[in-house]
């Protein structure tokens, strides 16, 4: 586990996304307990276990077209640096940890992570291939997150929420798509390419994105969120998002570098105030520290 190989394999950079099963908590002040946290960092893990597994199988599978692309040729099963049953080795001790987590936690969590497993295994083996298919279901592994998350701390999340919670990562997924189109990829690599198009995902992305702030808006308006929350300022979150979304947009069409949204999230500085000062704002809001 301490050779390179085998840290490229599990992906750890990726496991940020799964900062989605806290959103719950963060959103839900009366919820912030010993205990509610807890199972909160306990989800996190069972969903980077999965997310590790699952990225060793995707590879697995995708090892002979990663070897066309670019970069992806050099991930440890396309390059072999790592041996196909060692890494299938490393993937079953990861879902036997994850099972065990699970047992510890709330079934209806449970329940969510194999949802989410098996989501990910189906596009593995072949949705992945299937365009708008494929987009459609990455962006709802982190609804499902944030349904996980809920889960563990016995609350209802907001239908607009994750509504928002969707739209953005379609959002992200249409710009990876747009950096592959962009780059000319061989179909080869990827077959869902050949139904997109530059013009296509330029037209997508914007409905996403008009669609993504109004059910933001909707949320941080809405009554029952607002009493549950005891505020009603949250709108003034707003602009950070607008912010946040606009810089990932200049980096999609002017820039043209969306090929990694974690890396990018981490790197760029802008769009990594715009989510930092979101959370810092909101979190003033909802806890009462402010106005």
């Amino acid at each position: 586990m301490i050779n390179t190989p085998y840290l490229k394999l599990l992906r750890p950079h990726q496991w940020v996304k799964n900062g989605f099963v806290l959103a719950p908590l963060f959103f839900t002040p009366d919820a912030v307990t010993v205990t509610h946290i807890t199972k909160a960092l306990l989800g996190v893990l069972v969903f980077c276990l999965l997310a590790s597994a699952v990225y060793i199988l995707n590879d697995y599978a995708d090892r002979a077209s990663d070897r066309l692309h670019p970069t992806k040729k050099n991930r440890p099963l396309a390059a072999g640096t790592v041996t196909t049953w060692a890494a299938l080795a490393l993937c079953l001790a990861l879902l036997v940890v994850a099972l065990g987590i699970c047992l510890q936690l709330p079934s209806e969590f449970a329940i969510i992570a194999i949802i989410y497993f098996v989501a990910n295994l189906l596009y593995s083996l072949g949705l992945k291939k299937i365009s708008l298919v494929d987009v459609s279901i990455v962006a709802a592994f982190y609804a499902l997150r944030v349904m996980a998350g809920a889960a563990l701390i016995n609350v209802s999340a907001s239908v607009w929420i994750l509504s928002a919670t969707f739209l953005l990562a379609l959002f992200i997924a249409l710009a990876k798509r747009r950096d592959d189109v962009v780059q000319e990829l061989d179909t080869a690599h990827r077959t869902a390419l050949r139904g997109y198009s530059k013009n296509f995902l330029d037209h997508a992305i914007t409905m996403c994105l008009g669609s993504l702030v109004v059910c933001y808006l909707i949320y941080t308006t809405e009554a029952e969120v607002t009493a549950r929350l005891h505020g009603d300022k949250l709108y003034l979150t707003t602009p950070l998002v607008i912010l946040g979304v606009l810089r990932y947009l200049q980096i999609t069409l002017v820039e043209q570098k969306s090929g990694e949204p974690t890396a990018i999230l981490l790197r760029d500085r802008f769009l990594f105030l715009c989510v930092a000062g979101w959370v810092v704002v909101y979190g003033l809001l909802i806890y009462g520290i402010m106005l």
